[in-house]
């Protein structure tokens, strides 16, 4: 797993920023399929949104990589992006995760190719309740 970076080859961050179709984004977390990462919400979060996708330095090494990604909430699935490649570029996530306390963020190969399976979760956020709300 790398934060804000789209290449993990050395130490952390070593990588290029994270860009799809050459838009940059500052803030991102990419992985490389499969992979699962869990966050504690604990029920005090309202939405989660990101960009994910295979990010552009993974799409110019080669363009043979495609993943699917999910999001589940206390593990019932939310979202999942159907297949996920470099010339597809990202797709848009935003989910009411009210009420959910383990956030799930996985990635798995969608080709039966592990080659160039960086995946990249970009802009992601999570947004918390406002005392008084919810």
């Amino acid at each position: 797993m790398e934060r804000d970076r789209s290449n993990g080859r050395s130490a952390a961050g070593d990588g290029t920023p994270i860009s799809f179709g050459g838009v940059t984004y500052a803030k991102g977390l990419g992985v490389h399929a499969p992979s699962e990462i869990v966050y504690h919400l604990g029920g005090a979060a309202d939405r989660f949104t990101a960009l994910v996708g295979i990010d552009d330095f993974s799409k110019n090494q080669a363009a043979t990589g495609g993943t699917q990604a999910s999001v589940r909430g206390d593990g019932k699935v939310l979202f999942t992006s159907g297949k996920l490649t470099g010339a597809g570029g990202p797709v848009q996530v935003d989910l009411d995760v009210r009420g959910v306390k383990l956030l799930n963020l996985v990635v798995e190969d969608a080709n039966a190719n592990t080659a160039f399976d960086h995946t990249s979760w970009a802009l992601a956020r999570v947004t918390v309740l406002r005392p008084g709300r919810g």
